[in-house]
């Protein structure tokens, strides 16, 4: 139990059920079919955080109705923390999914005891208040699992000074403001390097020869003789172009029969079950050491000739993909498997290999700033709980 007492000697404490009420009021919008809704629901949070106008024949379901300045938490799999405040009404009736609770202060007049609704929705995301909530949830599987009334009522819920509520809003919203524009700025980077690369991809396979891809390539199978007491840091390679990831080492014993094969950075690689998805990558520095089954198909691209980083973007394109999946017969998943002897023969454009080496860089660009995003992705997502953490021990 969270002692906010000590943590923070200016504020108070109640229990949820005293500090907090829960709207009450549903509506059938499909009783009003022509009449357009504002509505908050679960979809539409986790898809872009904003509620959608829908007709009342579209709706459907009985919903409640819900007033600018309600706090919206969602019951549902709480562990996920979705909280919306209510902005001011621009006209049409809103009303929000069932799964939410639509919360206000008892006190709206007692700035001594009032929760303020965008307080309210930072608390409901702090890591450490919603561990009060584990164990009070009832359900199948987890990700439908839902937070229950009484289990929540004796909750203690902190109630700052409303000025501190006040300022630690907007200290919380300036600081995750500023994160979420670096990670914007980032976002737009890689969109303008992909935009490029798109462009100088055009222009130097315009009137460029094409080849066999067996005639530039080398198909490598680098058998690693396995032993007892070693371990074997596997590659893996995510679909839709997404690259390579390090999957966890496996021992000899755990490895028992499978045969694998060492890559090598710089090799151009095609996971034969799923390269029709796009599971096709260039190895990277890091990926050095790193081991695959002889479902992975390393290839040896000729320098003379062509870079693996300008073959790998063409046959992720929507013409190369589509050049793969005729080199993969069957239906999908792993009943459609590349044959090594259909994609040799695909032809693919060879320009100059200076043109390529050039494309090489900015593909290196474009990677590097992905890379970049996935980092700070994960710094943010750190970034905010550690923050919360501070501003809820009054540290802020």
């Amino acid at each position: 139990m969270i002692d906010f007492d000590d943590q923070s000697p200016t504020w108070s404490v109640r229990r949820f059920d005293d500090a907090l009420a829960i709207r009450k009021g549903n509506l059938d919008p499909a009783s009003t079919p022509d009449e357009k809704f504002e509505l908050f629901s679960i979809p539409a949070f986790d898809a872009a955080g904003q509620p959608e106008v829908k007709f009342g024949r579209e709706i459907g379901s009985s919903k409640v109705v819900v007033r600018p300045g309600d706090c919206l938490f969602s019951k549902l799999n709480p562990r996920i923390p979705r909280t919306w405040v209510v902005p001011t009404a621009n006209g049409l009736r809103q009303i929000a999914s069932t799964e939410f609770w639509p919360l206000h202060s008892r006190f709206q007049s007692d700035e001594e005891s009032y929760l303020a609704p965008e307080f309210l929705q930072w608390l409901f995301r702090y890591a450490g208040f919603l561990d009060e909530f584990r164990g009070e949830v009832a359900g199948g599987g987890q990700s439908r699992q839902r937070l229950q009334q009484d289990a929540i009522r004796d909750v203690e819920v902190p109630i700052p000074p409303l000025p501190e509520q006040r300022r630690l809003v907007a200290r919380v919203e300036a600081l995750t403001g500023r994160a979420g524009e670096l990670l914007g700025l980032n976002a737009s980077l890689v969109e303008d390097a992909s935009r490029l690369l798109a462009a100088w991809y055009a222009r130097i396979t315009a009137d460029s020869p094409t080849r066999r891809f067996g005639a530039v390539v080398k198909l490598t199978r680098r058998h690693v003789v396995t032993g007892p007491d070693e371990i074997y840091p596997e590659l893996g390679i995510r679909s839709f172009g997404k690259g390579t990831f390090h999957k966890p080492a496996l021992t000899d014993q755990q490895l028992g029969n499978k045969r694998v094969f060492r890559i090598n950075p710089g090799d151009l690689v095609f996971m034969n079950v799923f390269a029709w998805e796009g599971a096709i990558a260039v190895a990277k520095p890091e990926d050095e050491g790193r081991v695959g089954s002889h479902r992975f198909m390393a290839h040896e691209v000729d320098a003379a000739q062509a870079t693996a980083e300008f073959l790998c973007y063409h046959f992720l394109t929507d013409h190369g993909l589509e050049q793969i999946r005729a080199a993969s017969p069957g239906s999908a998943g792993r009943n459609r498997t590349l044959g090594i002897t259909k994609l040799h023969a695909i032809p693919v454009p060879v320009p100059p290999v200076e043109a390529q080496r050039r494309f090489s860089k900015l593909y290196a660009l474009r990677e590097k700033l992905r890379r970049l995003q996935i980092e700070t992705e994960a710094e943010l997502a750190a970034f905010t709980p550690a923050l919360l953490a501070k501003a809820f021990r009054g540290e802020l």
